[in-house]
């Protein structure tokens, strides 16, 4: 999914995620994760307490954008 919306939106995508047992004994599994705006993993957190950096390009953002306009096409919310 954080794939797929950093599609179509051109963006980079910073999802961070719990890793362990919480307090009420959930069980959370990672995998924080840095997509670029093709949809490219570039940091991936795996199943373990980490923390994860990648450079953001913003000429990327911008060509990206150029090539898939989906945010042209946006409708104003309702």
């Amino acid at each position: 999914m954080n794939r797929a919306r950093a599609i179509e939106n051109g963006a980079y995508v910073i999802a961070p995620c719990q890793y362990g047992t919480l307090a009420g004994g959930s069980a959370c599994f990672g995998h924080s994760l840095i997509v670029d705006p093709w949809g490219q993993v570039l940091a991936d957190g795996g199943e373990t307490e980490s923390v994860i950096v990648a450079d953001i390009d913003l000429d990327l953002v911008r060509q990206t954008r150029v090539r898939i306009p989906s945010l042209l096409h946006d409708r104003p919310f309702m």
